[in-house]
């Protein structure tokens, strides 16, 4: 049966394309960049002045949020290029090897936070007093966090970027971290001095957990993982819906990185000419190409027998 692989060129308003795409990861990523690196330096010294093992902890946090920003940046460049001799489909995996990157990155982070704030629980007389400027820290941190997690994933959700919202994500569990460091150095000042470093064990514990999610994810997509079930369900009906389509069947679907590739079997009449069929076809992948994130849908005709009408 003849095969359609008509190079079909991706519809503007399809969506944002890949040049835009990027200059929006740079720039996000660059304010991630400033606004990490100030709060780790800042929160590393208060935390060791303040006697604030929390506080150092979350510190390490947003360092690992700044060693993220640079995978960011390293793998939204590789993504954009064109399909070469060795990558034929394109590098759109570039962008979740980063994501899975990130999630090795933050279980290695938080688990390093458990191992070595647990001894701090068993000699609680060994603890210094935390000073009140730790607390503000504290609270400044969590405030630059939410702002900086909100604009990250605006521009991630507008440029449809996985990778972008997989780093917004990460900067919300570090404004959840430093709620909870907040907290616990509140405790500690109160008269609660196993509250700080209980804290820092509770944020290695939420770095774990969502350094584990994105791990995952990404390793299910790298394992050519179907898409959701709403986003199947819409590119069938946009199949369906095409003038000749009679069927479909054999309906696969996989992610390229926040791109997908779809393969299927379309039912024609089979009494259409090729050039027939093949125009047919050709309009059921502008279609979901139009309406869809798709990186290239491959049709295969399947020929059926068309009762006369009456």
């Amino acid at each position: 049966m003849p095969k359609s692989q008509d190079s079909l060129p991706l519809q503007s308003d399809q969506g944002p394309g890949a040049s835009e795409r990027q200059a929006a990861a740079l720039r996000s990523t660059l304010v991630s960049v400033v606004v990490n690196s100030l709060l780790s330096i800042g929160q590393f010294f208060i935390g060791i002045l303040a006697n604030s093992a929390a506080l150092v902890a979350d510190a390490i946090h947003s360092l690992s949020d700044l060693l993220s920003d640079f995978i960011v940046l390293v793998a939204n460049k590789h993504s954009a290029k064109a399909p070469d001799a060795q990558h034929p489909y394109g590098h759109h995996r570039f962008e979740t090897a980063a994501s899975l990157a990130i999630g090795v990155l933050l279980i290695v982070v938080g688990l390093s936070m458990l191992w070595s704030g647990y001894p701090k629980l068993t000699a609680p007389e060994a603890l210094p007093p935390v000073h009140k400027v730790a607390l503000v820290a504290a609270l400044f941190t969590l405030l630059a966090k939410e702002l900086l997690f909100r604009y990250l994933l605006r521009v991630g959700e507008r440029v449809r970027s996985t990778m972008l919202i997989a780093n917004a994500w990460h900067a919300r569990s570090d404004a959840a971290s430093s709620l909870m460091v907040a907290i616990g150095i509140g405790a500690s000042l109160a008269g609660f001095p196993l509250a700080d470093p209980l804290a820092a064990l509770i944020v290695g514990l939420m770095i774990t957990r969502m350094g584990w999610k994105f791990f995952i994810e990404a390793f299910n997509d790298l394992m050519d993982s179907s898409v959701d079930a709403e986003t199947e369900t819409r590119i069938r009906a946009l199949l369906l819906d095409t003038p000749g389509v009679l069927g479909i069947h054999g309906l696969k679907t996989r992610k390229m990185g926040d791109m997908i590739w779809v393969e299927v079997d379309l039912e024609m009449d089979g009494s259409l000419t090729i050039r027939a069929g093949h125009e047919i076809a050709a309009e059921a992948r502008r279609r979901v190409m139009l309406q869809e994130a798709v990186l290239d849908v491959m049709t295969h005709f399947d020929p059926i027998s068309v009762s006369p009408e009456a």
